[in-house]
């Protein structure tokens, strides 16, 4: 599990160095093959052919991708390769209004080339990439790459006047196995999603299907979406994907999954995210740093099928902490940066404020299922330590067939200015009791802000105070909640709860609970909360 971990981990941390990085990137060549070779490459494409292709592969034994590289890019190790940046005039789709594509380059540990190919009028051809698409900001290096032929290349991202007309920006940019990441206006890169997770926080190693073949459908002049498919492969599953762009404040995606197992899946997850949380208001215990907060993501955003919603603050744990949520065909669940003041975060490089939201809306019925989290320790901020996903109950076996249709919301908050509830905008923990009292580490206090700004002119304010009583389901979990108090503080505009809370055992998570109601319906997102074993 530590390997594993490890590995995970490391992967991440690589993917949003690059991905971060000043003006480093890939950008393809118009093409350095002539017309009558690339006539011979093209091929009919459709996405219904693409589903039969991989499901007829999967009844075929999994084969692991070898390296192809030549010498010179097999070669490349992290000084040089993270020298390498782009050249804007060498971008593909130059001849389109609102998209171009550029490329990461192979090499250093992209060392098994992707195969990408333009997909136009029902036709595709290969994207051709050459070093003279590439800035090398080394003279040495540069001559050593200028007659190689790339075989493929490590990924690639797309761009969209998505914040300034006329200006391209990234909105979302593929490396590494089936990991992405997109932005929506006014956003920098934070979380990322991956296509598919297989036995993930589940005992046994976990397994990290790639994609391997991408096909990017060329956009007609003035569109303002696009689309792109792709070939998932691993030891397990072959899947066919389908990805529909839509950039804008929140940037939208269209996501169908074809999945064709190859053997068991102890645990499956779909729609997988991953995300940085080091510490918050609720954990910041020993950091010492002059920054308040620093993650990626501070929640757990859930709505239930019957419109229930629910808010889960993420924390840095001592060991790793699992929770499975219970959600038949839940309406929809994300990694929430909900806390967008800059105050709150003090960092003007990383820019944590800015980080986007990632919103999964289920289309149609995906059965009885649980929304995971695994929380894992860590004590640095380039490690991605969160992952969330839905799981089915139901197991999935060699020969199974599983298909998935969602849209993803990368941006603000979805739903954030339509909120019909008191959304949860604070939770603080630390010792319990009063000032006094003297440390207990099986005692600890909660503070939970409700932010009632919206509900104004529903009279829903301090008069209403005696109404506004805590309304708790299953409170605790494995303790006892030994306090409560609620107190609506106008300079504020929250209500504010108070719970002291006890345990037995430190090695047995307590699992806290709590909803406001004003005595006849419920008034605020419902707060759950893990307090974890062993701390």
């Amino acid at each position: 599990m530590l390997n594993q971990r490890s590995r995970f981990l490391f992967n991440i941390a690589v993917f949003g160095v690059i991905c971060s990085g000043v003006g480093f990137g890939a950008i393809a060549s118009t093409s350095a093959v002539v017309a009558s070779e690339s006539s011979q490459l093209s091929m009919k494409f459709s996405f219904g052919a693409l589903v039969a292709k991989m499901k007829a592969q999967a009844r075929e034994a999994y084969e692991e991708p070898t390296a192809e590289l030549p010498d010179a890019l097999a070669a490349l190790e992290y000084d040089g390769y993270r020298k390498i940046g782009y050249k804007r005039d060498r971008s593909k789709w130059m001849d389109t209004e609102n998209f171009r594509v550029h490329a990461f380059h192979p090499g250093w540990l992209f060392k098994n080339p992707l195969k990408i190919y333009e997909v136009e009028e029902g036709a595709a051809e290969p994207f051709l990439f050459q070093a003279a698409d590439f800035d090398y900001h080394d003279t040495e290096l540069s001559a050593s790459l200028s007659d190689v032929a790339f075989p493929g290349v490590a990924g690639f991202r797309l761009l969209n006047p998505l914040n300034v007309e006329g200006q391209m920006d990234e909105i979302v940019a593929f490396l590494g196995a089936s990991y992405f990441r997109a932005l929506g206006a006014g956003n920098v890169y934070g979380l990322s999603a991956r296509a598919l997770a297989i036995d993930t926080a589940s005992g046994k190693p976990e397994e990290f299907p790639n994609f391997t073949a991408f096909y990017l459908g060329k956009p007609v002049e003035g569109a303002e979406k696009v689309t792109v498919w792709a070939e998932l492969d691993s030891p397990s599953v072959t899947g066919a994907y389908q990805f529909t762009f839509k950039p804008g404040q929140q940037t939208e995606v269209d996501v169908t999954a074809h999945l064709f197992f190859r053997s068991d899946v102890e645990r499956l997850g779909i729609a997988p995210l991953t995300s940085m949380y080091l510490y918050g208001e609720n954990d910041r215990v020993g950091f010492d740093d002059f920054r308040p907060e620093v993650h990626d993501s501070d929640g757990l955003k859930l709505r239930f099928a019957n419109g229930k919603t629910s808010w889960r603050p993420l924390s840095n744990p001592s060991n790793l902490q699992l929770s499975f949520i219970a959600a038949r065909s839940p309406s929809g669940f994300g990694l929430m940066q909900r806390d967008e003041d800059l105050k709150h975060y003090q960092d003007l490089e990383a820019r944590y404020d800015k980080r986007p939201s990632l919103w999964i809306k289920p289309l149609g019925d995906w059965g009885a299922g649980a929304i995971v989290l695994a929380e894992i320790p860590t004590d640095q901020e380039i490690n991605d330590n969160i992952v969330a996903f839905w799981s089915p109950n139901e197991a999935v076996k060699a020969g199974d067939e599983r298909s998935f249709h969602y849209k993803m919301y990368w941006g603000d908050e979805v739903g954030r200015s339509e909120q019909v509830l008191m959304p949860v905008s604070q939770t603080r923990s630390g010792k319990a009791g009063h000032s006094a009292s003297d440390e207990n580490a099986l005692l600890r206090k909660f503070v939970v802000d409700f932010d009632a700004s919206l509900f104004a002119e529903s009279g829903l304010n301090g008069e209403r105070l005696e109404r506004a009583k805590p309304f708790i389901q299953n409170a605790a979990l494995n303790g006892e909640v030994t306090f409560t108090d609620v107190r609506y503080i106008d300079e504020l505009g929250v209500y504010r709860v108070f719970l002291d809370v006890s345990r037995d055992n430190l090695e047995v998570p307590v699992e806290l609970r709590l909803q406001l109601s004003d005595g006849e319906r419920a008034v605020s997102e419902e707060w759950l909360y893990q307090w974890g074993w062993g701390s």
